[in-house]
């Protein structure tokens, strides 16, 4: 017989001879063992409970933290910076006359540009001497069919680009006259979601009142205070925009003293505009948001002499089929750096073994190209400095590259070129002057020149210029930042000071030379090796030059150029 027992839900078993205190017993047992059943239960809950809640807890945490979406394209596209509201006069200036000056309007942006060579005297071995103007149309080297596909692809990537490139801190900012505001022009400064007091916040009082309000608002961040001042009102503190006010001027520009600015939305390089508004005046400055630039320093080791020029400097080259001219290059090298470490790209069909103490040489697949041989040799720099250098050049007494060292030291140059020198006792600089002129939407014009913009104090047989001859000693650093675009693979040299034009502070020191092999030689004295590489450095096919226009026409958003 199974009786039940309602009170606490269990069953126990009955026989029925059972006297009732063996009836009593066996009910007592049954409910001491159901206490305990509930007791072990109860045990195994709280664990699972104890467990289960806080790692609940934590997964909700970890999977809410990625719920704040931020507009990376915080910025909108940018405005052209160029304003030419002053050429068009306000309404109440409309009728004052004036005389305009076309020396000046000369020098002035324009909206558009053209490239045409300057007309010149035609005289004999003008070109051969001194050179003779061009001008190159790079829409030519577009396929006539899709020129208009490739235009738009270009201009959303030129959008994209301006956007990426663009901060707020790029804008013009005009402050109004006579503005009781006082605030900071700029210089102030913040890490990405940190937080700094803003600077030079003020109010003058330029009619008596009996009540100041000031408010401030940003976009990127939010405003607060260090302190609340006794008698001033504050509200919106810790949001975008904040007003403080107060009857006693002196209290209210102590608390203008306390005023906290907090980035919010994350970019390693961008700027907020803050807005400071009173009584229908406003002021507008920007707070830079960055990162703070990481130093890459060298260590140069205990040294007696001035310049320990193997731990400073590598010296870097490109070959290709050329191992005669490259081994006089070594020996060159080696009569006056004994000890620095020589780095060689190969790109040869069948490459020969270069040894030698302080030697690396590097193999790259067939013919894979000039820039990206250059690429390949100044990326395994380890030194602070790195010299590039032809493989057909030879170092002489002249080839001093603590000079050049020297001049990198001293200033803030992060690149300068030297001389070279011809069998014919002619040497060049190829100093260039390079200018980018604005256009329309079919592209800016670029403008190069020979010749520099001014010398360097301290050093008068160095100037400073945007391009220079394929000898020069760099900043490591710099030259990997700027790179050489592996595109260019047989006709390039000009286009690494294009792409570094803005980045690159490039100087030309005409007393640091170094010789450049014979190109002169007889038709029937021209080995195998001579007519191979000549088949491959001068192509008779334009492909090398159209691919250059196209380069210019598309990555560097060109329509045209002109030199000399």
């Amino acid at each position: 017989m199974r009786v039940r027992d309602n009170r606490r839900g269990c069953c126990i078993f009955l026989k029925d001879g059972d006297s009732p205190r063996v009836m009593y017993k066996k009910r007592t047992i049954g409910l001491y063992l159901t206490r305990i059943c509930i007791m072990r239960v109860n045990r195994k809950l709280c664990f699972v409970v104890a467990v289960l809640v806080p790692m609940s807890f934590f997964c909700f945490h970890m999977w809410t933290k990625s719920d704040k979406v931020v507009a990376v394209w915080n910025r909108e596209a940018p405005e052209d910076l160029l304003d030419n509201s002053p050429l068009q006069p306000l309404e109440k200036y409309a009728g004052i006359s004036l005389k305009w000056k076309s020396e000046v309007l000369e020098l002035l942006p324009k909206s558009n540009c053209k490239c045409e060579a300057e007309t010149t005297l035609d005289i004999p071995f003008r070109q051969e001497l001194i050179g003779k103007p061009y001008a190159v149309n790079f829409t030519a080297s577009m396929v006539p069919l899709g020129i208009d596909e490739t235009h738009k692809r270009r201009e959303l990537e030129y959008k994209k680009f301006l956007m990426r490139s663009y901060s707020p801190a790029d804008k013009i900012i005009v402050a109004e006259a006579n503005s009781p505001l006082q605030y900071p022009l700029q210089g102030v400064e913040v890490r990405p979601l940190k937080t700094i007091l803003i600077p030079g916040l003020g109010l003058l009082d330029l009619k008596k009142k009996q009540n100041y309000e000031v408010s401030l608002s940003c976009t990127l961040g939010t405003l607060n205070v260090a302190a609340e001042v006794d008698s001033v009102t504050i509200k919106g503190a810790g949001e975008k925009q904040i007003t403080l006010s107060s009857s006693l001027l002196d209290n209210l520009n102590r608390q203008l003293q306390l005023v906290s600015y907090s980035n919010t939305v994350f970019n390693p390089n961008t700027a907020d505009t803050v807005q400071f508004q009173s009584d229908g005046h406003t002021a507008t400055f920007t707070i830079k948001v960055r990162h703070p630039t990481i130093p890459k320093l060298y260590d140069m080791g205990p040294t007696k002499s001035k310049y320990n020029i193997s731990s400073l400097v590598t010296i870097a080259t490109k070959t290709f089929l050329r191992y005669d001219k490259l081994q006089d290059l070594i020996d060159s090298i080696r009569k006056f750096y004994p000890t620095i470490t020589i780095i060689i790209a190969d790109d040869s069909e069948k490459p020969q073994k270069i040894e030698g103490p302080f030697i690396e040489h590097y193999i790259m697949p067939f013919r894979k190209g000039w820039f990206a041989g250059r690429n390949l040799a100044v990326s395994q720099v380890s030194t602070k400095y790195v010299l590039w250098v032809d493989d057909d050049f030879i170092f002489c007494p002249q080839t001093k590259i603590e000079k050049l060292v020297d001049v990198l030291e001293k200033t803030s140059l992060d690149l300068v070129g030297g001389a070279v020198r011809e069998v014919t006792g002619y040497y060049t600089t190829y100093r260039q002057i390079i200018n980018v002129i604005p256009g329309d939407k079919e592209g800016d014009c670029l403008k190069t020149l020979q010749g520099y913009h001014h010398i360097i104090e301290g050093f008068p047989n160095c100037v400073v210029a945007d391009g220079v001859v394929n000898f020069f000693l760099g900043r490591t650093d710099k030259i990997l930042k700027v790179g050489f675009d592996p595109q260019l693979s047989v006709v390039a040299h000009l286009e690494f000071f294009i792409d570094g034009l803005g980045a690159l502070h490039v100087g030309s020191c005409d007393d640091v030379v170094v010789d450049h092999a014979s190109k002169i030689q007889l038709p029937w004295s021209k080995t195998k090796t001579d007519k191979e590489y000549s088949k491959f450095r001068y192509p008779k096919s334009s492909h090398a030059v159209t691919s250059q226009h196209k380069l210019f026409y598309f990555k560097n958003r060109l329509k045209c150029m002109t030199g000399n």
